[in-house]
């Protein structure tokens, strides 16, 4: 059987699909039509119901259900390792709604965030989010919500962090920071779901137990070339929740999912 599988060409998801495009483990009858994208349009792919099996934000999973429902392997959530808001300039953050902000996408969890931490932030322009520190420095935007590598570049390009959001979020909530997951067709029977499951969680386990052998295919895909940036990227996103999201992962998911939604969350929506 063929599975379209989507994920986003950063480091953390190359180095977990990595076993999967490159068959290192037993892929167990299923053959995997690889769509690599930015999250955001992954996002907009799985509104339009076209993929099977893709990586998304958790903001926009909140919204698809029950078109799809969530894996337990796969996970980009944790602790300080959230959104950033950026500036090339001094910023008063009571001024934020005259504020020009670009972000990395309506659907993404961290447009969520921004508006979790400033509802009053409406005046926002999507940007693909590798062109944001680029805006900020042409100053066509006053702040820009950064994620991925630009966590680790911003520095270098003479911008300052104003606030974490990802920090924000666990000040306020106490939980770690449910960034993005990975969303299976609801419609797919549940051999097919399980089997999906367990193929991720193993292509996670192989990453980290032969680490330098995925590496040709994130560098061949990643924004930034630098090794070290690669390795920091991969130790920020990927860890034990992204082998199994477990209970205190899914406390978090359902939090959001319920501020999203504004109502009580299905336990089921996990396969």
């Amino acid at each position: 059987m063929q599975i379209t599988l989507g994920f986003s060409p950063c480091p953390n998801d190359t180095f977990i699909f990595d076993a999967i495009v490159n068959k290192r483990i037993d892929l167990e009858g299923l053959e995997f039509e690889i769509i690599l994208e930015d999250v955001e349009k992954l996002n907009q792919l799985a509104f339009q119901n076209t993929l099977d099996v893709t990586k998304l934000s958790y903001h926009a999973l909140a919204l698809l259900m029950p078109d799809y429902q969530l894996l337990h392997a796969g996970s980009a959530l944790g602790n300080n390792c959230g959104p950033l808001l950026i500036s090339s300039k001094e910023i008063d953050l009571e001024n934020i709604a005259n504020l020009k902000i670009g972000i990395p996408g309506k659907f993404t969890t961290a447009n969520f965030l921004l508006h979790f931490a400033f509802p009053n932030a409406t005046n926002t322009i999507e940007h693909l989010f590798s062109e944001i520190e680029d805006s900020l420095i042409k100053n066509t935007i006053d702040l820009g919500l950064i994620i991925h590598e630009n966590r680790f570049t911003y520095k270098s390009k003479g911008l300052k962090k104003i606030i974490d959001l990802g920090e924000y979020w666990e000040n306020e909530t106490s939980l770690p920071i449910p960034l993005g997951g990975i969303g299976i067709k609801g419609g797919l029977s549940q051999e097919i779901k399980s089997k999906v499951d367990r193929l991720i969680k193993k292509s996670i386990q192989f990453a980290f137990q032969h680490p330098t052998l995925s590496l040709p295919y994130i560098t061949m895909n990643a924004q930034e070339m630098d090794e070290e940036i690669i390795r920091k990227h991969i130790h920020l996103y990927v860890n034990e929740y992204s082998e199994d999201i477990g209970e205190k992962g899914k406390e978090a998911v359902i939090y959001l999912f319920n501020k999203i939604n504004n109502q009580a969350t299905n336990l089921d929506i996990w396969v």
